[in-house]
C-alpha cells in the first residue's frame, strides 16, 4: 500500500519560526513604542523588527524582483500571549449569545394540578411543566448573555503585524502578486485556478489573497474555491492569516502593511481605546 503525502501545516504562530529559536532568524531589533505626546511612561511597550524579504511574482509565474516586509513583532516570550488573546476576543465577540431556555415557570401549560395529592399510588405533583416531565422547563439552562470582551486597539493591532510576521517569515510562507485585477475579462473559475498554479499555489491548501481593491471578475473568479479568502485591509483578520497556509500579496497591500503595520508605522490616538468588535477594521 502505498503512503500517502504528509499534507503541509498551516501557518500558526504556534509551528512559526518566529517563536522558536534559531541561528538561522533574522536578526530582530527592539525599540520601545510610546505615544508621542504623552507624559511619563513606567514600562512602555516593547516590540521586535524582523524584516522579511519576499519575491515578486508576475502574472504569467516568472519572477520579476523582490520586496520586504518590516514589521513590528511582539517579543518571543509574550508573542503567543498576545496573538492568543487576540484570536480568543475575535472568536469570542462573535458570539451572538440569544441561546435561551423556558423555566417551568415560563412554559405555556402546566396550571392545573395532574391527579390528586393522596391515593393514587404515583408521586405527588401539582403540575405537568416540572422539569422532570417532557416538555417541561429546564433547569439552570442557557440564558442570554453578552459574551464580548475588550482589548486594547494597540494590542491587537500588535497581534496581527505579529502573524503576519510569522507567516511571511516561513520559508515558501508568503509571496507577492504584480497586480492583476485587470487580466481577468470575464469571471472564470478555471482561470483563476490556472493562474494560481502558474504562482506555485496548490487548490487544496489555504490560501489568503489580500488586495486593496478586489475587482469583480477576481471576486467572482475566485468565490468558488472554497480553499482561497480574498481578503481587503477592511477585511484583514486575525484568524484567516493564522488559518492559511500561503499569503498572496500585491505590491499595493506589501506598503499598505509597511504604513500600517510597520516600524515606522504612526501611532493614531484612538489606539489605545478598547475595541469590541470582532469584525472591526484591524
Amino acid at each position: 500500500m502505498a503512503s500517502s503525502a504528509t499534507a503541509p501545516n498551516p501557518l500558526s504562530f504556534f509551528s512559526s519560526s518566529l517563536f522558536l529559536s534559531s541561528s538561522h532568524q533574522i536578526p530582530k531589533t527592539y525599540i520601545s513604542v510610546a505615544k508621542f505626546g504623552s507624559g511619563r511612561v513606567s514600562k512602555p511597550l516593547s516590540v521586535a523588527s524582523q524584516l522579511a524579504t519576499l519575491p515578486i511574482i508576475s502574472f504569467e509565474g516568472e519572477k520579476v524582483g523582490e520586496t520586504y516586509l518590516d514589521l513590528k513583532t511582539a517579543p518571543e516570550d509574550t508573542a503567543r500571549a498576545v496573538v492568543h488573546r487576540a484570536i480568543v476576543t475575535d472568536l469570542q465577540n462573535k458570539r451572538r449569545g440569544t441561546a435561551s431556555t423556558l423555566t417551568r415557570g415560563e412554559v405555556r401549560g402546566g396550571g392545573i394540578k395532574p391527579y390528586a395529592q393522596k391515593k393514587t399510588g404515583h408521586a405527588r405533583r401539582g403540575s405537568q411543566r416540572t422539569p422532570l416531565r417532557p416538555g417541561g422547563g429546564v433547569v439552570f439552562g442557557p440564558r442570554p448573555k453578552d459574551w464580548s470582551i475588550k482589548i486594547n486597539r494597540k494590542e491587537k493591532k500588535l497581534a496581527i503585524s505579529t502573524a503576519l510576521s510569522s507567516a511571511v517569515s516561513a520559508e515558501g510562507g508568503a509571496i507577492v502578486v504584480e497586480e492583476f485585477g485587470e487580466k481577468f475579462e470575464k469571471p472564470k473559475t478555471k482561470d483563476f485556478l490556472a493562474a494560481m498554479q502558474r504562482w506555485g499555489l496548490d487548490p487544496k491548501e489555504k490560501a489568503m489573497f489580500l488586495m486593496i481593491d478586489v475587482d469583480e471578475n477576481v471576486a467572482k473568479s475566485s468565490r468558488n474555491i472554497g480553499t482561497l479568502r480574498m481578503l481587503t485591509p477592511r477585511t484583514l483578520n486575525l484568524f484567516d492569516i493564522l488559518n492559511s497556509d500561503k499569503l498572496v500579496l500585491t505590491p499595493a497591500a506589501v506598503e499598505f502593511l509597511n504604513a500600517r503595520y510597520g516600524v515606522d508605522a504612526v501611532e493614531e490616538e484612538d489606539d489605545d481605546e478598547d475595541d469590541t468588535e470582532g469584525s472591526e477594521e484591524a
